[in-house]
């Protein structure tokens, strides 16, 4: 194990303490205080350990852009509101997305920034792009305005809860020492009732592993919510599966390659694959149309990306031609991000289906 001032930390506190629940070890590694994975670095683009849509292209920003000015239209248009983004990484999205609503006339006025956001590294990245933005540590002290949000591989970071089913029952995994190594442990006792875990998990073959965010689907409620009670929409867009099922997925990415998520916490991202099944459902029970999910590929194609495409070529170099024509492929391809990358719309009920959601 790569000895790290986290890796310290968190051995200690095993000893002292014993194992810890995995939920607690994703949230030391990825947002303890000072060691935390994304309270030290910027952790997107070549230097980094991984890329995000929008940093792909404009294209991605630009298109959610007009999804929510089409929402803000079709409820009537309501001043002001809060537009907000969820981990907001640079602040690219959001930048590229404001520059589309300018052509919707008095959305740009109506408008007030808000960046759900605890990295200080990235804050300053999002300040440098979005200077007039508002920052909170929490959704709970977003403005009690009309809501229009997006989620761009937010909730995939999110701490979750793993259980095995073993001959005993479901045991809540844990992360032990096992030497100088963090090692996956269950616990000792089971559940005393599986009622929490979804239906496609309750029954899963022995050794199986079930995963659970409830961080995740408690954000999610909040989310709907709020849209149910204050007009809004949003976009959740994560990698993920469509349907509740057993497996693990715990991964951890370091310089663009997979790495053991339990070696050297802190340098690395960990993530799990977001159970979209699970967050519609929390949608549902907040009050809100859940819509979708869909593939990414498919929704930035049924928004117009093609167009766009075209459109940025016209005015561009030969090199330019080829990186945008580059990004969108990689933005939409089944083999690249289009497929694993799903899209979940929250809309108030009853409201007219979005696009990209037919």
């Amino acid at each position: 194990m790569t000895a790290t001032a986290l890796t310290h930390h968190i051995a200690r506190l095993i000893e002292e303490t014993g194992p810890i629940p995995l939920s607690h070890y994703m949230a030391l590694a990825l947002g303890h205080p000072e060691h935390g994975y994304y309270m030290t670095r910027d952790p997107l683009g070549a230097k980094g350990d991984f890329i995000t849509a929008p940093e792909i292209s404009q294209m991605f920003g630009e298109l959610i852009g007009l999804w929510l000015a089409e929402q803000w239209l079709q409820q009537g248009a309501p001043k002001p509101f809060a537009l907000a983004e969820l981990g907001p990484g640079r602040g690219t999205l959001m930048s590229d997305l404001l520059r589309a609503i300018r052509s919707v006339p008095g959305m740009d006025d109506a408008a007030e920034v808000h960046f759900v956001e605890t990295s200080p590294s990235l804050r300053e990245e999002q300040k440098a792009r979005v200077p007039n933005a508002t920052w909170h540590e929490r959704i709970d002290t977003l403005p009690q305005l009309p809501l229009f949000l997006v989620a761009n591989e937010f909730f995939d970071a999110l701490p979750v809860t793993q259980y095995q089913r073993t001959e005993r029952g479901w045991c809540e995994r844990y992360v032990g020492l096992e030497g100088e190594r963090f090692v996956p442990v269950l616990a000792p006792v089971p559940l005393a009732s599986d009622a929490l875990l979804p239906a496609a998990m309750q029954n899963a073959a022995e050794g199986e592993i079930a995963e659970i965010s409830p961080a995740s689907t408690a954000i999610a409620e909040e989310i709907a919510s709020r849209v149910t009670s204050r007009q809004g929409a949003a976009l959740f867009i994560d990698y993920g599966h469509p349907r509740s099922a057993p497996g693990d997925t715990l991964q951890a990415m370091r310089n663009h390659a997979y790495a053991d998520p339990f070696d050297a916490p802190g340098t690395a991202d960990i993530t799990t694959h977001v159970d979209f099944e699970m967050l519609s459902r929390a949608v549902e029970a907040g009050g809100a149309e859940a819509h979708g999910p869909v593939e990414q590929g498919a929704f930035l194609i049924a928004l117009g990306i093609e167009g766009r495409r075209e459109a940025l070529m016209r005015n561009a170099t030969l090199s330019q031609r080829t990186d945008i024509a580059k990004a969108a492929q990689r933005l939409t391809a089944p083999d690249e991000m289009g497929s694993l990358f799903k899209v979940l719309g929250i809309t108030p009920r009853g409201s007219i289906l979005p696009a990209g959601f037919a």
